[in-house]
């Protein structure tokens, strides 16, 4: 089979603290902080690597993101991935979910054809859940959402189970497919030593905007439907008392406080 896994790189949560506001364009300063390949998307990938290696065939990574991701890639490659493409361009900065969603079909469409595409059922910074069926929507294939348990695989036909709540859908669809996982579908591997040094010899392909079919106006802020209002740092205001005294006292004088704070 030909799998194409959908992977995003977003900020590395322990150093989430260290993301700061711009004031005036209302953005999210990340210059500095370390990206990961976001988790469920590992779980995504886990499951391209063992359908290849029961039915064979080929799993390309692909993902739109700046340049100083290429570590990121090349970790999906380390952990089994055939090759990984980099979808790139200055043009593609402030797409929203639909934007994304349009440059990635058009780079799985470059790639030619694709019996199966994977994502994770959301990312970590964002979770709207939408880029997978968007996707698939611009591919033109048939999908299916928060996927648990890929059960059978044969001649052109996949059968899954759907989470929901309290229990699971049995589908089964024709490939090619767009799915998206969640974090009960496997446990993704650890990476052998020796596949880092291999990952680092392997060409990541880098295709800016002329590479790709697109059209200039949907890519980017200017194809970007949801537009952000207003963003701002939360103030923290809170402050600490340490009352003393017998517990009777203490409990009235507590009482007293909360009351002249209007909680009580």
């Amino acid at each position: 089979m030909d799998i194409i896994v959908c992977i995003k790189p977003v900020p590395d949560p322990y150093h989430w603290t260290k993301i700061t506001l711009d004031p005036v364009t209302k953005t999210l300063r990340r210059e500095g902080i370390p990206s990961v390949i976001n988790p469920v998307d590992k779980h995504a990938l886990e499951e391209a690597l063992r359908i290849k290696e029961t039915h064979g065939g080929h799993v390309t990574v692909v993902s739109m993101a700046p340049p100083t991701v290429i570590d990121n890639l090349r970790e999906a490659i380390a952990l089994g991935a055939d090759e990984a493409v980099l979808l790139s361009d200055r043009s593609f900065a402030g797409a929203d979910t639909l934007a994304t969603s349009y440059v990635l079909a058009a780079g799985i469409k470059k790639l030619g054809k694709s019996d199966l595409v994977l994502c994770g059922d959301q990312s970590l910074d964002g979770s709207t859940g939408q880029v997978g069926p968007e996707v698939a929507e611009f591919l033109g294939v048939p999908h299916v959402t928060r996927v648990k348990k890929i059960d059978f695989i044969d001649r052109g036909f996949i059968r899954v189970e759907s989470a929901i709540e309290h229990g699971h859908i049995l589908m089964e669809v024709q490939t090619p497919v767009v799915l998206t996982v969640v974090r009960e579908v496997n446990t993704p591997r650890h990476i052998p030593l020796i596949r880092i040094s291999e990952a680092m010899q392997k060409e990541i392909k880098i295709w800016a905007m002329e590479d790709l079919d697109v059209d200039r106006d949907m890519v980017g802020l200017s194809g970007s439907p949801t537009q952000v209002a207003d963003i701002f740092m939360p103030e923290m205001k809170r402050r600490g008392e340490i009352l003393d005294g017998e517990p009777e006292n203490v409990v009235k004088l507590l009482v007293e406080k909360l009351r002249q704070l209007g909680v009580m």
